[in-house]
């Protein structure tokens, strides 16, 4: 009837019940509130172990009721209970995956809005065409699933497409479920450019992170800030082409650009092309940790822009398959209007996984 819940070996119980042990231990000790801010971080934080530990519990409960009344009815069949039963069963299955989906958005920013850039490859038409078609794949996830989306930068592509766009998609999780997204994505298909109707291959690559609070300490001065403003040339809005509001910021240091041509002054513009660079300086910095971490480890880790994580192959054959979870969908049509919740789940269990390899 139902598989044993599983989730208990998503984390390690005991564990949990240590660390809730050694906070309590904490808020009882004298001088506890000697730092408010601290003390609070404490608090939070005890009460989200707690929430995970009880509603594991409250899971368990309940699977073990539905295998009493399981055994029951294989003893003494009755339509109403098995009605009952099964109804019961949906319910638990589901809170069961939003369970799962609450364990795996764990991460220290994975609640965070997101800012999503994507940024076709060489292949000029026919990568910029590919860009665009993720800018719609991502808008149409965004909409299904009740995040917002707001185009903070967009640079139209010559013929068709686009050349680059910057995203701020905006909800709970948003960084959780899309920081898998993060890499070069591969299009196979037969070119609507090519007159000879020849297969092209096309790349983009796709970078995301986390919108990130105030209190977040980045060393970012503006003394090593280089800003430019320009006229807007994004589709859509009446003030485009009117004033000089766009803002690029450019970091002498790393090289790192941000754009923001979406609000109205140049002011608004600046704040959020501020923070972009904010988020993709702290990103640089743990993604170069992580490199450092990696060589002391032996491991090699493959950036080059050919190692695609994702492949959507629309020529001779429809299939649509991720390359580190290996798994795939032969509705090519579904992933791009939107459907990529499977792929996203896939990876935040193989993710987990890799963490976790017993």
């Amino acid at each position: 009837m139902l598989r044993s819940p599983s989730l208990g070996g998503r984390f390690d119980l005991d564990a949990l019940n240590e660390s809730i042990s050694v906070n309590e231990a904490q808020m009882a000790a004298p001088g506890f509130w000697d730092d408010a801010e601290h003390a609070q971080q404490v608090i939070d934080a005890t009460n989200a172990m707690k929430s995970k530990h009880d509603a594991f519990y409250k899971l368990s409960d309940a699977y073990d009721d539905l295998q009493a009344a399981y055994e029951l009815l294989q003893e003494e069949p009755d339509a109403d209970l098995q009605a009952e039963t099964e109804q019961q069963l949906s319910k638990l299955q589901a809170a069961m995956q939003k369970y799962e989906l609450n364990l795996l958005l764990s991460g220290p920013y994975d609640d965070s809005n997101t800012i999503l850039e994507i940024h076709p490859g060489a292949g000029g038409t026919e990568a910029q065409d590919w860009g665009s078609m993720l800018l719609r794949m991502y808008q149409r996830w965004a909409d299904q699933n009740g995040y917002s989306v707001e185009v903070a930068d967009y640079l139209a592509g010559d013929e068709a497409g686009l050349k680059s766009v910057t995203l701020l998609i905006k909800g709970t999780n948003a960084y959780g479920m899309l920081r898998g997204e993060k890499g070069v994505h591969r299009l196979v298909r037969i070119s609507p450019f090519d007159s000879a109707s020849r297969r092209h291959t096309s790349f983009a690559s796709v970078d995301v992170m986390p919108e990130l609070n105030k209190d977040i300490d980045v060393d970012l001065r503006w003394d090593d800030i280089k800003m430019e403003v320009f006229r807007s040339s994004g589709a859509g809005g009446q003030h485009i082409n009117k004033t000089s509001s766009a803002v690029r910021l450019i970091h002498i240091p790393t090289g790192l650009v941000t754009s923001s041509q979406a609000e109205r002054s140049q002011f608004q513009n600046k704040e959020t092309a501020y923070n972009m660079l904010k988020a993709k300086l702290y990103q640089k910095e743990q993604e170069e940790q992580e490199r450092k971490e990696a060589e002391i480890r032996g491991v090699q880790l493959d950036t080059a822009f050919g190692s695609q994580i994702r492949s959507y192959v629309f020529h001779p054959y429809t299939m649509v398959k991720d390359h580190r979870t290996n798994y795939e969908t032969g509705n090519g049509q579904a992933v791009m209007d939107g459907d990529l919740n499977p792929f996203i789940y896939a990876y935040l269990q193989w993710q987990l996984s890799q963490k976790n390899p017993d």
